[in-house]
Formats: C-alpha cells, sequence, structure tokens
C-alpha cells in the first residue's frame, strides 16, 4: 500500500475549500478535492424587524451582508466561531453563541429567553428542524428564511472511484449532506457498496454528531468525531489517525 496519506475533502468549491486543501497540505497528507455541494442563492434576506435572527452557517452571513442586510436592534445568533468570524467580517456583533455548535446547542442557549419572542432562522433549504421545532417548543414565534439552497455539482464523485478501489487513507465529511451526495454519486456510477466498502477501511471523520448520524444510517462506521466541530479539528485528527496505519 501507498504511504501516500490520500484524504478526501467536500467543502465548496471555494475559499473554504481552498483553505482545506492548504490545511489537508500542511499536515502532510494528499487532499482529494471533491466538492459535494455548490451554492445557489435565493436572494431572500433575513427578516428585519425579528427579536433574534440565527444564523446557522458562515455562507448565511455572506449573503445576508453581499445584499445589505444589517442587523439593527435584533439579537443576532450564530451557530459557532466561524460564523461568529463571518459576521465580524461584515461589521456586524454576535450576541449568542452556544458552547456546543449544533442546532441543540442552539436551542439550549436560547430557550430560557425567547418565548413570546419572533425568532428568525436564516439558513439553508437543508436545516435541521430540531432547531425550529426547538425553538417552537420553548415559546418563541418562529419563522424561517432560506438564504440558499445547497446542491450538488454534476462533476462531482471521482474521490467515490478512489474508494471503491482501496485508494483514500481518509475522508472528512462536513455536513450530512456531503455524506448523502458521495453516496448519491457513487450510486450514480454503481459504486455505492464498493465505496462503503472501500471507506470501511479507511479512516472516516464527521465534523459533528448529525453528521456522524447520517453516515451511520446509511452504513458508513465513522472513527473521528471532534469535539470542537470545526474543519481544522476535524482535518487535524483525521490525518492523525490515518497516518500511521497508511503507509508501506
Amino acid at each position: 500500500m501507498s504511504s501516500e496519506v490520500r484524504v478526501a475533502v467536500f467543502r465548496p468549491d471555494d475559499d473554504r475549500l481552498t483553505d482545506a486543501v492548504e490545511l489537508l497540505d500542511s499536515l502532510g497528507a494528499t487532499p482529494i478535492a471533491d466538492p459535494m455541494l455548490e451554492i445557489e442563492p435565493t436572494g431572500a434576506v433575513p427578516q428585519s424587524d425579528a427579536d433574534y435572527v440565527v444564523f446557522t452557517s458562515k455562507t448565511g452571513i455572506e449573503l445576508a451582508a453581499e445584499a445589505g442586510w444589517q442587523p439593527g436592534e435584533t439579537t443576532l445568533v450564530s451557530i459557532g466561531s466561524g460564523t461568529t468570524a463571518a459576521a465580524n467580517d461584515a461589521g456586524w456583533t454576535v450576541d449568542r453563541e452556544p458552547d456546543t455548535y449544533s442546532s441543540t446547542g442552539l436551542v439550549e442557549l436560547l430557550a430560557e429567553e425567547v418565548a413570546g419572542s419572533n425568532v428568525n432562522v436564516a439558513r439553508s433549504d437543508h436545516g435541521s428542524h430540531v432547531l425550529l421545532d426547538g425553538l417552537v417548543d420553548a415559546g418563541a414565534d418562529v419563522t424561517e428564511t432560506v438564504l440558499y439552497r445547497l446542491v450538488r455539482p454534476g462533476d462531482a464523485g471521482d474521490s467515490t472511484e478512489l474508494a471503491a478501489s482501496g485508494e483514500l487513507a481518509a475522508v472528512a465529511f462536513t455536513s450530512s449532506l456531503t455524506v448523502e451526495h458521495f453516496l448519491d454519486a457513487a450510486g450514480e456510477r454503481g459504486l455505492r457498496d464498493a465505496a462503503i466498502d472501500g471507506l470501511d477501511a479507511a479512516v472516516v471523520g464527521a465534523i459533528g454528531e448529525p453528521t456522524r448520524a447520517t453516515a451511520v444510517d446509511h452504513g458508513i462506521a465513522v472513527d473521528i468525531v471532534p469535539e470542537e466541530a470545526t474543519f481544522e479539528a476535524l482535518a487535524t485528527q483525521v490525518v492523525e489517525a490515518a497516518a500511521p496505519s497508511y503507509t508501506e
């Protein structure tokens, strides 16, 4: 077996993919860039008069800022550090950020304070129902603004062929949708079962519990879930786990 540590990464083909490739390079791995998500903006903007506006991604912040939206007097809520950094870059101040970067973490953060408030959740078309249902259960008047759609690029899937032939040391899944799109791309090539078998022999990383659960539901064993839900933490742990076993 080759000593080359090939790690597939599925981030959208923008600065996130560039940064991911650079990080994997710096860790001594060979990045296999196979974007599984493409962003289609809807042109919508968050609700301007909401008591709370909740952003669940860096992309959502960037699209709202590009459209000229401003938080005004709303309580601005971010799901995590990357989203908060994007808000800071836009000149906004984040008022709330959970300790756990997930929909569940957001619900736990806001549950005791949103009763009777209008809460607008600004996100993609693939957001978890956990967030909306949890806020409704907490007594909030909840609306959702779909800022963008997430679709699979037509040419995605080269990594599925490498997985099926046992040529991947590791994969780094960064959302449930990257798992689903990976498997869809493998299925279109007639390689779904072979790709899953190939992943069984590789190190599989998932950025958080929802992503891990999706992978497991589809028959993919997950080896790594970092405590901090960032790509840097995910990539570092995946490469560390893959490198010792992927040598001649």
